[in-house]
């Protein structure tokens, strides 16, 4: 595929028009057993979000009624948004929320035919950061347009998504609070990805909280305590909760890495979380 990072946004072509179907070819296992929520008393499906040059591919799902209901920013791991991320979005409607996932790399690659990681990660690496606080603020104006309160505006993201949370929660002045599940903290600065997660903490516009897994090897304990005495010193609100016998991707229950009771515990951090600062 030609390297369209440099172009202007009108010159960029969408590679990916909708969603996987199903989970991901790149990650899912066969002895998984994922969660399945289902839709009943929800609408929820795919949609299209106008950005500046187009329109993204999203999934949302939401209760019935009329609303405005809380809104839930959901950023998709490295995998796209698949059936696990379309199933977190479900799980949060179930709790009276408009969740919405979209797809943020839909003009750099098709993620749903993709299953070799350095191929995934080239997608990856030419989403230039601007580009995605753009997209993700266009998806707050779907959110209000579409029976959602954006006053009372949550993110949560996971992996690279949880890299987005606190990027975006720099961002953005319209968040109330945002969770980043075991999202990385020292990433390669780029022309388009100039900056680091743990260069930004200190920047944060709301409170954030961070769930890692003690095994994880992009998640060292002293960058981490790194990270939350450095927005504290800020000023800002910022809780990080390691969970000591997990490793990466601790909540993804369509991977080998699913630890069921530390997902569990962080699913309902995350929900108070949002509870106590405004998103709910």
């Amino acid at each position: 595929m030609d390297d369209l990072s440099g172009l202007p946004l009108a010159r960029r072509a969408f590679v990916m028009t909708s969603l996987i179907a199903g989970l991901s070819l790149a990650a899912a296992r066969a002895e998984a057993e994922p969660i399945h929520t289902d839709a009943a008393g929800l609408e929820a499906g795919e949609t299209q979000i106008p950005v500046a040059d187009g329109a993204l591919p999203g999934y949302f799902a939401r209760p019935q009624g009329a609303g405005p209901f809380p809104t839930i920013l959901v950023i998709e791991e490295v995998f796209g948004v698949h059936e696990y991320i379309k199933d977190v979005c479900r799980r949060f409607a179930k709790l009276g929320y408009l969740a919405v996932a979209p797809e943020l790399y839909a003009r750099q690659g098709d993620l749903s035919k993709m299953t070799d990681m350095t191929q995934i990660m080239g997608v990856i690496s030419r989403a230039p950061d601007a580009e995605i606080y753009s997209d993700l603020d266009a998806t707050v104006d779907w959110a209000g347009g579409n029976r959602g309160d954006a006053d009372r505006l949550g993110i949560n993201g996971f992996c690279r998504g949880g890299r987005g949370v606190w990027l975006y929660a720099a961002h953005s002045r319209r968040l109330k609070a945002g969770v980043s599940w075991y999202g990385p903290l020292s990433t390669p600065k780029t022309a388009i990805q100039p900056e680091a997660a743990i260069q930004v903490v200190d920047r944060i516009n709301c409170p954030v909280l961070g769930l890692y897994g003690g095994k994880d090897p992009g998640a060292p304990a002293k960058l981490l305590q790194e990270a939350e005495a450095k927005a504290k010193a800020a000023g800002k609100t910022v809780e990080i909760v390691v969970y000591p016998d997990a490793g990466h991707a601790f909540h993804a229950d369509y991977r080998p890495s699913y630890v069921a009771a530390d997902a569990a515990d962080g699913w309902t951090r995350a929900v108070a979380w949002f509870r106590k600062y405004g998103v709910g």
